[in-house]
C-alpha cells in the first residue's frame, strides 16, 4: 500500500522526571513548668513519642534542668498531631505542660 497515510499521528513519548523535594521537618519540644510531675512527663514521652523508659527519663531530666527538651523530629502533620496530643493529655490530667514545634 504505497502512499498510505494513517489517520492517526504517531507521538513520541518522552519521560519527564519529577524531582520531589523532601518534606520540611519540625522539631517537637517540651517546655518545663513548675507544676507538671516528672512521672507525667515520662508517661507522655513513652506514650505519645514512643520513647523507651530510659530515654524518656533522660529527656525529662533535660527538660527539668534546661527548660526545654527535644522529643523528636517529624513532618509538619505528624508534629502538629503530637503537640495537640500532648496538650490534650495534659489538660485531661490538669497539668499545664506545654509542647511546641519549630521548623528544623
Amino acid at each position: 500500500m504505497a502512499g498510505y497515510e494513517p489517520w492517526y499521528e504517531e507521538i513520541e513519548e518522552t519521560k519527564t522526571e519529577k524531582k520531589t523535594k523532601p518534606p520540611r521537618l519540625y522539631r517537637v519540644l517540651l517546655l518545663n513548668d513548675d507544676y507538671t510531675t516528672m512521672d507525667f512527663v515520662v508517661y507522655v514521652l513513652e506514650t505519645v513519642f514512643n520513647k523507651p523508659r530510659d530515654e524518656a527519663v533522660r529527656i525529662m531530666l533535660h527538660v527539668h534542668q534546661r527548660g526545654v527538651g527535644l522529643c523528636g523530629i517529624y513532618t509538619r502533620e505528624i508534629a502538629e498531631t503530637k503537640v495537640n496530643t500532648v496538650h490534650e493529655l495534659a489538660r485531661k490530667n490538669n497539668y499545664p505542660l506545654k509542647c511546641i514545634m519549630e521548623r528544623e
